[in-house]
């Protein structure tokens, strides 16, 4: 494990959160043609998604996957990221937010909304980050914005090589899709989680703001990673 210190030094490089100021979004379901509107409070959100330099410098482990040490990381299920985050927190003194249990489907894990620690963000957090505002299905033209299937050469690239949103959150789009907290719709898929924002093996079609995916939370994929959150 490394010291706080060192922690702290890449929190301040690649792993900076931004704030997000507080606002509401419409959720929509395309499979169920329903929608849903949300409000959000304000929060802070990693600038990048978290890479395979920053992951392995706080489990000590870095995943399989392909990609250099500043390219998002992969390889990484759902209960992985929430153990990144619990052992973040902890590295910096903060009160950890997720309790991880036994269950192999996760439903035992619990997250202390008091906790002052990082976490995923929730599937409404991560869509209004992602829009920053802007009403259309991308935040600027796909190839300006996202690594896709058509512009990533079949592979992913470093984190920030792309153009940020109006909030200063880079691949937001494309590149690696991210775990979010949620269930995607328990009553039909039982404790599949939620994923959002596009790969880098993805047609422009999956590679847009409302674009959701889900998988059991033990997947592990070479395009599935995730960004920190943190409640104010």
């Amino acid at each position: 494990m490394t010291s706080t210190r060192e922690v702290t030094r890449s929190l301040a490089a690649r792993d900076q959160l931004l704030p997000v100021p507080a606002g509401e979004v419409t959720l929509r379901d395309e499979a169920a043609k329903t929608e849903r509107t949300v409000a959000v409070a304000a929060f802070e959100l990693g600038a990048y998604p978290v890479t395979r330099e920053r992951y392995a410098a706080v489990t000590g482990q870095e995943p399989a996957g392909p990609g250099g040490p500043g390219t998002p990381v992969t390889e990484v299920s759902w209960p992985d990221a929430l153990r990144h985050c619990n052992l973040l927190s902890q590295a910096l003194g903060l009160r950890p937010c997720y309790l991880l249990g036994d269950d192999p489907d996760a439903r035992d894990t619990r997250w202390d909304r008091e906790a002052d620690g990082f976490r995923l963000p929730t599937e409404a957090e991560w869509e209004y980050a992602c829009r920053a505002g802007s009403p259309d299905v991308r935040y600027g033209p796909l190839d300006e914005v996202a690594h896709h299937r058509g512009n990533s050469g079949g592979r992913p690239h470093p984190a920030g090589t792309r153009r940020p949103n109006a909030f200063g959150l880079y691949d937001m789009l494309g590149n690696v899709w991210e775990w979010c907290w949620d269930l995607y719709d328990p009553e039909v898929y039982g404790p599949y989680r939620v994923f959002r924002g596009g790969g880098w093996q993805d047609e422009p079609r999956g590679v847009r703001a409302a674009c959701r995916r889900k998988s059991h939370p033990t997947l592990r994929i070479d395009d599935l990673g995730f960004r920190l959150a943190r409640s104010l």
